[in-house]
């Protein structure tokens, strides 16, 4: 197993440091952050041949904004992903259906994120506008998973997520809107917070939806990183409708009632994911919480309420790429799955309505649930990472939507309701691959869910790839 593993961890500038402790070395005058990117492209060039997580390269000029000098994280290298504007790099949203173009400006959200004080070394790939699982291609080679390179790394912020477990930088850009912060977390050993709707400025392409699915975060190797990343975007911006987040600095102190989910409604979980979710759920109530199983009020309606929904993504993709992406974009270079799902929504353009409906009514549902518990305990996934080719565009459509919702079957909940959900390594399976749990909390309630967090990290610290 340890032979399989691809890392770039070495006695450099960077050592096995998180982005605080980096950030802390950086204000003591004891590295400066030269030297970090200088090592961050050092390990980027170890590892690019063998994972392929990076789109576009800025290595000559690594970003960084005037507000974020001297932020929390100021000088700390990472990545942003690709489905998001940086000026003067490309916006490929890893589709080959259109040239992308340089950026004229940063997003909102770019803005928000160089405020922090991190300094963006380029762009990850992603699969085609982040909709599988799998940050895998149609004719492009895909993105490996960094304990184990012939499995999947989870999308659709895999680039992101195999750099921070290769140890090429500590902390980087991720999104959600599906599970895409959690997912790749989750294969790749992570951190991965989706924060409430809101509590980030809003994703360009999740805030022209009917319903706001996307909201962006980080992956990272330590809780304090997540945590400190809150709270430095939060200092360039708090939405007022939400409590404020502040530092988050470890466990809190009262017992909580945690709902203990194991098996979705539409997918059965496998026995190493299982196991993984109910040693959390003793660890927990070991520590004075109080575990009870219950049940989740979303079932195959929703699941295929998602799935319309999705398809509506796809075909608004299709007919619109020339006008919003770029003249060059052609609907006939969409991936198998892109096409898949544009076409299932066109067969089924009469049930979008009520969908839509539906979909907005989960909302209260989610937030039904909190009144007798604290907090929600799953999987992140119903399996594994799966390998390579499993979930390529490329498998028949209606084989790969079946094998989707066998293995996403948790996560989308948060997105359409709004809620945070936070993914945890606490896992692995008997050949090494990282397994992750999912907290669920009530809308504002982040700060729980990085107390969870900070507690089961200070019992049980995180495996780590380089040992």
């Amino acid at each position: 197993m340890t032979d399989e593993r691809a890392h770039a961890f070495t006695d450099d500038a960077l050592g096995a440091h998180d982005a605080v402790a980096l950030a802390a070395l950086v204000r003591a005058g004891e590295v400066n952050p030269r030297e970090l990117v200088a090592a961050a492209v050092a390990r980027a060039g170890r590892i690019d041949g063998a994972l392929l997580p990076v789109a576009h390269a800025s290595y000559e000029r690594p970003r960084i904004s005037r507000e974020g000098i001297g932020g929390p994280l100021w000088g700390v290298p990472t990545y942003l992903k690709d489905n998001v504007d940086l000026r003067g790099l490309p916006t490929a949203m890893g589709s080959e259906a259109f040239r992308a173009r340089p950026a004229r400006r940063n997003a909102r959200f770019t803005d928000q994120f160089l405020a922090t004080g991190l300094a963006v070394l380029g762009k990850t790939r992603l699969p085609e506008f982040g909709l599988n699982a799998s940050t895998e291609f149609a004719t492009a080679q895909p993105v490996r998973n960094p304990w184990k390179p012939s499995h999947s790394a989870g999308a659709s912020s895999g680039g992101s997520a195999a750099l921070v477990a290769a140890g090429v930088v500590p902390i980087a850009h991720a999104n959600d809107g599906g599970g895409s912060i959690r997912i790749p977390a989750a294969c790749c050993g992570l951190i991965g917070l989706k924060p409430t709707r809101g509590r980030l400025v809003t994703n360009a392409q999740g805030g022209k939806l009917p319903i706001d699915l996307v909201t962006d975060g980080v992956v990272t190797r330590s809780v304090r990183d997540t945590a400190a990343f809150f709270a430095a975007a939060e200092r360039h911006h708090h939405n007022p409708k939400l409590p404020p987040l502040g530092l988050v600095e470890g466990p809190g102190r009262r017992p909580l009632r945690i709902g203990l989910v194991v098996d979705s409604p539409i997918a059965k979980t496998d026995e190493p994911t299982r196991r993984a979710v109910e040693e959390t759920a003793a660890r927990l109530e070991a520590m004075g919480h109080r575990v009870e199983p219950t049940t989740l009020p979303f079932g195959e309606e929703f699941s295929r309420d998602f799935l319309s929904y999705w398809g509506y993504i796809a075909w608004v993709i299709a007919v619109t790429g020339r006008l919003v992406l770029d003249p060059s974009f052609r609907s006939g270079r969409l991936d198998g799955l892109t096409t898949g799902l544009r076409r299932r929504f066109q067969a089924e353009f009469p049930r979008t309505p009520g969908a839509l409906r539906r979909l907005r009514r989960a909302e209260a549902v989610y937030a039904g649930i909190f009144r007798d518990h604290d907090a929600i305990l799953s999987p992140v996934l119903a399996h594994t990472a799966p390998p390579i080719g499993h979930l390529s565009p490329n498998v028949a459509f209606d084989e790969l939507v079946e094998r989707l919702l066998r293995y996403v079957a948790f996560t989308p909940v948060n997105n359409v309701t709004g809620g945070p959900g936070i993914a945890l390594p606490t896992g692995a399976a008997p050949g090494g691959l990282p397994i992750g749990v999912h907290l669920s909390a009530a809308h504002g309630q982040e700060q729980l869910l990085l107390e969870l967090a900070f507690a089961l990290e200070a019992d049980r610290p995180w495996r780590r790839i380089q040992d």
